[in-house]
């Protein structure tokens, strides 16, 4: 290949562990990842943490805990009903004690027999362990880190804004202005907020293949700009500008599609504006890959995603989300320390 995209670890090496533990982040970083996404909510007393979603059912044992009974609820989640157990209804000393669990364990079984090993945690722990890396130095330079803001619009709701918390951790931790720092967010709102606050890391905006954003949903209901439209050329230009994005990150089916065709359109139109383009998410399970690529009918065995991998690559991304880091390390021709091989 021509190009060579950086490799974000998703949710750490969430293939291999249970994703957003410790054993996934540190597994990323050993395995030469050039950086990790964690997604960032909040608990109810303003700690953040590190769940995909902040309804837990699916990803710890809070189900187990009889004296957390009465606390599974229904809510309304950026206009999507939502049942189970939702970390703002905890204080971050009721969720320390649970245990993280693989989400998907009928495909990926070897992960799921690290459940219970690992807890929740916090922002403030993987700062750390960036900082410990970083501390040791590695040739490649510095694992970076693509922190996505989760729900913000709902969490202000409930008198939990994210920018505010998020912009004070990053100051607390001395990463306000650290050059390894991305944040990104499907709403632009709250990345033009962290901005406000201080927080200089890079933007980058993350667009669905079809909706619209929340933050211009509760603001404008059915009127609000879609994300196709948000990439309409004109849009895309004035919101690069106004929200001072510097990439943009795409669901894989906008780049390629079920027939694994590839089409670069999008990603030169946003790198004539000056963006870099992300991608999400390589995952090799026939589950996964884009239909072209399925090796049998089988969800959990790998399918050709070497092939995939390839034609994603040859449209121009700046970068892609894996929950195998090792394996599109490998098949990028570096090794484990991020050099080419």
């Amino acid at each position: 290949m021509s190009r060579r995209p950086i490799v974000i670890a998703h949710r750490g090496a969430s293939g291999h562990r249970p994703e957003h533990g410790e054993a996934a982040y540190r597994l990323a970083v050993a395995q030469g990842a050039d950086a990790i996404e964690p997604d960032i909510v909040s608990t109810r007393d303003g700690v953040l943490i590190l769940r995909h979603e902040n309804e837990i059912s699916g990803t710890t044992d809070v189900a187990d805990h009889a004296s957390f009974a009465d606390r599974r609820t229904t809510k309304e989640i950026d206009g999507v009903a939502v049942t189970g157990w939702f970390t703002e209804d905890f204080t971050w000393a009721e969720l320390e004690g649970l245990r993280i669990r693989e989400r998907l364990p009928h495909l990926r079984p070897a992960s799921a027999a690290h459940d219970g090993e690992g807890r929740i945690q916090r922002l403030a722990d993987l700062l750390a362990i960036l900082d410990e890396d970083d501390a040791r130095g590695r040739p490649a330079g510095p694992v970076g880190l693509v922190a996505e803001i989760k729900h913000a619009t709902y969490f202000a709701s409930v008198g939990l804004p994210l920018d505010e918390l998020v912009a004070a951790e990053y100051a607390r931790a001395g990463w306000s202005d650290d050059p390894r720092l991305t944040v990104e967010s499907f709403e632009s709102s709250v990345l033009m907020e962290l901005g406000d606050r201080g927080v200089s890391g890079r933007r980058v905006y993350l667009l669905e293949k079809a909706g619209a954003p929340f933050d211009l949903v509760a603001r404008d209901g059915s009127a609000a700009t879609t994300y196709r439209e948000q990439l309409e050329p004109a849009a895309l230009a004035d919101l690069a500008r106004r929200a001072g994005l510097d990439g943009i990150s795409l669901d894989k089916k906008m780049l390629i599609d079920g027939a694994g065709v590839a089409d670069p359109a999008l990603v030169d139109r946003a790198h004539a504006l000056g963006l870099d383009v992300f991608t999400w998410t390589l995952r090799p399970e026939n589950a996964f890959v884009s239909r072209a690529f399925r090796t049998s009918g089988d969800k959990a065995e790998r399918g050709d995603w070497r092939t995939e991998l390839e034609r994603v690559a040859a449209t121009g991304v700046d970068g892609v989300f894996a929950d195998y880091p090792d394996l599109v390390v490998e098949a990028l021709g570096r090794d484990a320390l991020g050099r080419d091989s």
